[in-house]
């Protein structure tokens, strides 16, 4: 044998054992996020079905007339949303509650959002004036403050020159007058019903609870009838199909199963409950972060925990925000990587958090949870997954072992979507067609072949730009606009 052969022979086993010793670990990694999402699987079911069995009890039609100690402002942060503008505002105003008034920013749209308004509620100028207080502060110029004509419409329209859904979002909550406030996305509608059971805990137990998360669901497919969502049904293209049984999968189940834990750690910007008081103690929404709502969630946990203060976060399954997903493949790609961005901007500005026993379970379950299963998941898709494929092609690993341990980490991710969707289906009052399950089940399987690998580099696209320092924008998001009557 000569040299040469020799250091072939050398290097060929060298090669082996880094992808053996590499492989290994990705494996473990597929196989822990299998053993969390089953964690939570269990968790979210045990906070569904309590959910769903004391909404039986409630008498919400009483609650809905009766004068409640806490009145509610809905503050809505619009950009280019003339497609869905007026009919989102319309259920909105709609919605059963006793005390609620609606507050528009109109976030320097290029298009014709605020002459819509203006038509369809016949806008006056109003005296509000936009304040900031406590620790809150606006950095866009506010062009002016309207308000319906009729008194009885309880809408103020806020027209401010362009500076980001964060500060938008800020500029409403200095505007408004009620106790609790809820951020909700222009382009979504919600359920008659979703204010009265979101707003629930904080009557349940008021002292404690300072913030409720409720359900998101995709409007895409759906029949909308005067603002409100009367007929369920799927998306035809595929694209948004997949959307649904992602969306149904993150908080039927994991929503859930945090909350249950005691450790939500994000309530989404699409529909959000919170007292105004803390939103003001913590300045409200970070302009200077993408991820906003995730790091308004974080920033109530730290004001809480270093302050000693008992206090819960919830996630509430019943009340539901339904809000149109991406059907273009361009668009779904910005979101995801602002998404991931946001989610990278976040960590980073708590990671003194991270492991610190003060902040009990976020900081020593949550946080690293999110470390490495949210943050890290796209990179080990990825590189896990060609690093396995590869050692199994040179023979540095069993395929057999290789393969198996995929089969069991892709089969228990497909049996939680299924489970979140038979979760879902027992805790709503309405009811799904065969066919359309049929179709949620099929996505199950089908988004492990490329969707989600698809998705992991657009996430891993938002983290590089974070990390190379590119400026972030809330970006354009193309609405078509969902089927009404």
């Amino acid at each position: 044998m000569d040299v040469l052969e020799l250091t072939g022979t050398w290097v060929d086993d060298a090669v082996r054992a880094v992808l053996l010793w590499t492989a290994i670990p990705s494996l473990l990694y597929f196989l822990a996020i299998a053993v969390q999402q089953g964690v939570l699987v269990l968790m979210g079911w045990v906070d569904v079905r309590a959910s769903s069995a004391r909404r039986d009890v409630l008498d919400l039609a009483e609650t809905a007339t009766a004068p409640v100690s806490m009145s509610l402002t809905v503050v809505m942060a619009a950009y280019n949303e003339s497609a869905v503008i007026a009919e989102s505002v319309r259920s909105v105003l709609a919605l059963d509650y006793p005390d609620h008034e609606v507050v528009v920013v109109n976030d320097g749209s290029t298009d014709d959002t605020l002459e819509v308004l203006r038509r369809t509620y016949d806008l006056v100028p109003s005296d509000r004036e936009v304040r900031a207080a406590g620790n809150l502060q606006v950095r866009g110029a506010v062009r002016g403050v309207l308000e319906a004509r009729d008194p009885a419409v309880p809408l103020v329209v806020v027209d401010t020159e362009n500076s980001g859904r964060a500060d938008a979002s800020n500029a409403g909550l200095a505007v408004s007058a009620k106790d609790l406030v809820v951020f909700f996305d222009a382009d979504s509608v919600l359920d008659a019903d979703a204010l009265l059971l979101a707003v629930q805990p904080f009557l349940d137990d008021p002292l404690r609870v300072v913030c409720t998360g409720g359900n998101i669901r995709a409007v895409n497919g759906c029949r909308v009838v005067a603002g409100r969502v009367v007929e369920e049904g799927m998306p035809r293209p595929w694209l948004a199909r997949l959307q649904v049984v992602e969306y149904l999968r993150a908080f039927s189940l994991g929503r859930a199963g945090w909350s249950r834990l005691g450790a939500l750690m994000l309530v989404s910007g699409a529909f959000g409950v919170y007292r105004r008081d803390m939103l003001l103690e913590v300045g409200g929404f970070d302009a200077d972060t993408i991820g906003e709502d995730f790091e308004l969630t974080m920033s109530l946990h730290r004001w809480c925990r270093r302050r000693r203060r008992a206090y819960r976060l919830v996630f509430v399954a019943e009340p539901t925000c339904w809000t149109e997903v991406p059907e273009s493949r361009a668009v779904l790609q910005r979101q995801r990587s602002r998404w991931h961005r946001g989610l990278w901007e976040v960590l980073w500005k708590h990671r003194g958090m991270l492991l610190n026993p003060r902040y009990g379970r976020i900081g020593m379950v949550g946080l690293p949870s999110f470390w490495l299963f949210e943050l890290m998941a796209p990179l080990f898709e990825l590189v896990g997954l060609a690093l396995i494929l590869l050692a199994i092609a040179v023979g540095a690993i069993d395929p057999v072992l290789a393969l198996a341990a995929l089969g069991i980490s892709l089969g228990i991710g497909i049996l939680v979507t299924v489970l979140a969707m038979l979760i879902e289906e027992g805790a709503r009052r309405r009811r799904t067609t065969v066919a359309d399950l049929g179709v949620m089940v099929l996505c199950a399987v089908v988004e492990n072949l490329g969707y989600r690998q698809l998705t992991a580099v657009w996430r891993l696209q938002g983290w590089w730009q974070a990390l190379r320092g590119s400026t972030a924008s809330w970006g354009e998001m193309t609405r078509t606009g969902f089927a009404t009557d």
